[in-house]
């Protein structure tokens, strides 16, 4: 099942489920279920699935837009695509790929071996990476740090949890950071990672029974400047190290995780510094049975 949440400007924003090009609207006035987060926090509450749900409160009326009409920048007097959840909290893993910690171990001033050291030991590497208010959705902007010189995407799988552990879903993510910062101490690793438009979750989110083995998955990257295309790689989540469970285990330890929280898995596209952003660069991240997350970079 895909769902979305749209934004619809008398309304606020309003979850869907996607049928083709077609949104329908998904609710419970009586209880003030409109948003997605609503839905997922109601579904925790009473033990459902979540799909079984959302095929419980589906209008049978669509939405007057397809989405290929409000598959647009975003524009608080239209209706547009939003991003598909407001996650109460978001983290992220770092060095789940092997090419990961290779690279952040050449390119750190200080401490050398302390990514590899990670992507071998027990422990993961997890950070706090944002709110939903630093999150964009499709066709919005990515930050870029007025402080930073090497801003990188970070293509990755998002994964949408309740507060029992349990992966309700699936988006396709953009863990965008400061890499230069990183580089220059890993104790300004927060500074690096956490500021506007940091994190952009889209287009789509698709419930985990539609994604039986997430480690199938490719993901592919795409830079545009101008027009012409600047960077480009691709992995598969086969070359993850750890399995998302076990990501997700280390998470909960000693820790109170909200339901709807998004954990980021990890990149292993590892983009160069010839192609570090600049203000106007588009960025599209492809998940085939997931869809494609498209942002244009800003100063922030």
């Amino acid at each position: 099942m895909k769902l979305v949440q749209i934004f619809d400007p008398k309304r606020g924003y309003r979850a869907g489920k996607l049928e083709g090009d077609i949104v329908y609207p998904v609710y419970y006035e009586e209880k003030g279920l409109r948003t997605m987060l609503d839905l997922v926090e109601y579904a925790t509450a009473l033990d459902m699935d979540l799909s079984e749900l959302v095929d419980e409160l589906t209008s049978t009326e669509p939405f007057a837009h397809s989405l290929g009409e409000i598959n647009v920048v975003p524009d608080k007097a239209k209706f547009h695509l939003a991003v598909p959840i407001h996650p109460p909290e978001v983290w992220a893993c770092g060095v789940t790929y092997k090419k990961s910690a290779e690279f952040r171990d050449e390119d750190t001033q200080t401490s050398k071996g302390i990514y590899d050291y990670v992507y071998l030991a027990k422990r993961p590497e997890l950070f706090f990476k944002a709110t939903a208010s630093r999150c964009t959705g499709p066709n919005d902007f990515i930050g870029l740090r007025r402080d930073a010189i090497f801003t990188a995407v970070e293509p990755e799988l998002a994964v949408v949890m309740d507060g029992r552990k349990k992966v309700l879903g699936y988006m396709v993510a953009n863990d965008v950071s400061a890499w230069d910062i990183e580089r220059e101490n890993p104790l300004y690793l927060p500074q690096s990672k956490v500021f506007r438009g940091c994190c952009a979750l889209g287009p789509v989110f698709v419930t985990s029974d539609e994604i039986r083995d997430p480690y199938t998955l490719t993901i592919r990257c795409e830079i545009k400047r101008t027009g012409q295309i600047l960077f480009s790689g691709d992995t598969t989540l086969g070359m993850m190290k750890r399995k998302i469970e076990e990501l997700i285990d280390f998470l909960f330890l000693a820790n109170t995780i909200p339901t709807g929280t998004v954990l980021l898995t990890g990149t292993g596209i590892i983009q160069t510094e010839e192609a570090a952003l600049r203000e106007s660069d588009v960025v599209e991240i492809t998940i085939p049975e997931i869809g494609k997350l498209v942002n244009v970079a800003q100063r922030v």
